[in-house]
């Protein structure tokens, strides 16, 4: 286990030497909630700061290398759902992995965040990490470990440390009740390292019942990030909103553009992204991170 270094922030990705593109992955949803794949570039519009801009870049397959982080709340709130987790994570990762292309990384956080399994393609090891994933043991608490939940710290370290110099996709899957305590990075810390990272993060609520919930930090977590919320119950049991997690990140839209305003100044930059159907529901992040 790794500890886990605060390292300076990442530039936006480069596609050609010289040009900085900027890119914005997008699910895009009909009313009923049903996934759309097959769009092309001319079905989307997009503007930054309110001035339309010229998508130059364009891809409707899910066929792009992914890089994944898996976080796992291991705090003492988690103990009764925290072998469910671990199951589900395991048929998740077998389901989504590609060997060839796909990387992925696992962190549990409690009082400390703890990097299980660094940046790999082996589901072994992954396997392996997750059944070493719990919460602490009595021994632990005694020592006055574990007892905390440094959510936003894990974050902020999985996007500035684990996903920094990566390219192509990127997606954080959060497993935890959304209850912080202890961190010393605020939940805007959380969200712009996400942000700056490019990072799409998919909340997942799974709470003790008898437990607190943070459901707005989660959802909040989600939409700023151009990611999902979900929240685990008798009705969405945990299997299923996995599943829905892999369709979607099968049938994403990735979409460059170069801005029409050269990045003087370093800033965040309000972006737009629609469609031309009429009803249809674009997610996707609605900032990204200029850097001259």
């Amino acid at each position: 286990m790794l500890a886990a270094p605060f390292v300076a922030y990442s530039q936006e990705v480069t596609f050609t030497a010289g040009v900085r593109v900027v890119n914005v992955l997008a699910s895009v949803r009909d009313k009923n909630g049903a996934i759309i794949a097959d769009l092309t570039k001319d079905d989307f519009l997009l503007s930054e700061q309110g001035r339309p801009q010229t998508i130059q870049y364009f891809s409707r397959e899910g066929d792009l290398p992914l890089t994944l982080g898996l976080l796992v709340d291991t705090s003492m709130s988690q103990e009764r759902v925290i072998t469910d987790e671990r199951s589900a994570s395991l048929r998740f990762l077998d389901q989504v992995l590609r060997v060839e292309k796909d990387k992925v990384f696992v962190v549990q956080f409690d009082s400390r965040v703890l990097i299980k399994q660094m940046l790999t393609n082996s589901y072994n090891k992954l396997e392996e990490s997750l059944t070493q994933v719990d919460t602490p043991t009595r021994g632990e608490l005694r020592q006055g470990i574990g007892g905390g939940t440094v959510l936003y710290d894990a974050i902020d370290t999985a996007a500035r440390f684990l996903l920094k110099d990566q390219t192509g996709r990127k997606a954080l899957i959060l497993l935890t009740d959304g209850v912080d305590y202890g961190s010393s990075s605020t939940l805007t810390d959380a969200i712009e390292a996400a942000q700056k990272q490019d990072t799409i993060i998919y909340s997942i609520l799974f709470a003790d019942r008898n437990g607190n919930s943070g459901r707005g930090v989660l959802v909040k977590l989600a939409h700023e990030t151009g990611g999902a919320f979900y929240e685990v119950s008798k009705r969405l049991p945990i299997e299923p909103i996995y599943d829905l997690i892999q369709k979607e990140l099968r049938s994403q839209y990735s979409l460059g553009y170069v801005s029409d305003v050269p990045v003087k100044v370093s800033e965040f930059r309000k972006i737009q992204l629609s469609t031309r159907r009429k009803g249809l529901m674009v997610q996707a992040r609605d900032r990204y991170w200029a850097r001259p």
